[in-house]
């Protein structure tokens, strides 16, 4: 994908507008907006730059089938777009990590009823500058220095992270508190979710993180898969030794669709989501579309986004999710570090 996600978003508002005034129009002259199988209206999508990959494909594909159902899709985080959701302004919620009890709260006093859906999951990547030739891979321990609180001024030099390592101060790109991205991030690097070193340049858009270290000789930054595979010529990725793990860990793992897919990329593998409101469902073009989303037969899409897709069982149960409309979270008091779908759905 050549396209940068921010030009994407205002492609996408653009055209929202665009399609918005003629269907105005076609009403003012009594006209009846009907694509050929029936379905039209708009659908509203915000939340996860991580998520956007997919969605997006997802839209254009099912757009292209159903030429009057509109999709907008923002991208504000994940925190962000379930915010919004919650406040009842959208239809569905891109989230790169399960929704927070606080925001399950939001949604119960504001009554909207949502369903939890798994659509893909991903790897969460670190990147370096291409000039960097000495961190090719790293430790969860030595992630652990970099981005705890207690680095804070303290570790400013790749020299203090490894002993051999060069003397080139240390620049950290991350993903901002609205993001489920940097959630996932600290709680399993860092054990609690949002415990984090505060002096970093931190953005909603992934872009500015490709941008900064693509710029800075002694960067390092982390997003999700789709951001790498889209960036490879600007970026390195670095590999994760998770020194810890109860087998001693795995080496030095890259990551990657297989890596993930074998179950040896961790703790930075996780599942992304969607989630939907009830009463939207009742609209057939959301209707519609949730269930283009799932289709197993339209998993080519999640490829396509550079993240990977579900096992046949998970599509299965996220679908009877959907068809039985199953609200609520099934990660209440429980982590999605490490988690398999198969067992929590």
């Amino acid at each position: 994908m050549n396209i940068t996600t921010r030009e994407k978003v205002l492609r996408n508002s653009l055209l929202m507008s665009s399609m918005l005034v003629t269907a105005l129009a076609g009403c003012a002259n009594n006209s009846s907006v009907s694509s050929s199988n029936g379905l039209t209206g708009d659908i509203v999508i915000d939340g996860s730059s991580t998520v956007y990959p997919i969605t997006e494909i997802v839209s254009e594909e099912f757009e292209t089938d159903n030429p009057n159902v509109r999709i907008a899709i923002g991208i504000s985080g994940s925190g962000g777009g379930l915010s919004k959701f919650c406040a009842g302004e959208t239809d569905i919620s891109n989230a790169s990590r399960a929704i927070k009890p606080e925001e399950i709260e939001q949604c119960n006093q504001n009554g909207v009823e949502f369903i939890e859906l798994p659509v893909a999951f991903d790897a969460l990547s670190m990147v370096v500058n291409k000039e960097n030739d000495w961190a090719a891979c790293l430790t969860a321990n030595e992630l652990r220095t970099i981005w705890s609180p207690e680095s804070q001024g303290v570790v400013n030099n790749w020299s203090q992270v490894r002993e051999g390592f060069p003397n080139v101060p240390l620049n950290l790109y991350a993903p901002g508190t609205d993001s489920g991205t940097f959630d996932y991030f600290t709680e399993a690097i860092n054990g609690e979710e949002g415990l984090s070193r505060g002096d970093i340049t931190a953005t909603e858009d992934d872009n500015v993180i490709v941008q900064g270290v693509s710029n800075d000789v002694g960067g390092l930054g982390y997003f999700g898969l789709s951001y790498l595979d889209e960036n490879l010529d600007e970026l390195k990725p670095v590999a994760l030794d998770n020194e810890n793990a109860d087998d001693g860990g795995d080496g030095c793992i890259e990551p990657s669709v297989a890596n993930v897919e074998a179950g040896i990329y961790q703790p930075l593998a996780r599942p992304l989501f969607i989630y939907v409101k009830t009463t939207s469902l009742e609209r057939p073009e959301v209707k519609a579309f949730v269930d283009f989303y799932l289709s197993e037969d339209n998993a080519v899409f999640i490829r396509e986004a550079g993240q990977i897709e579900l096992s046949s069982s998970v599509y299965e149960k996220a679908q009877a999710r959907l068809r039985e409309k199953t609200t609520g979270s099934v990660f209440v008091g429980v982590s999605t570090i490490g988690v398999k779908l198969d067992e929590v759905l």
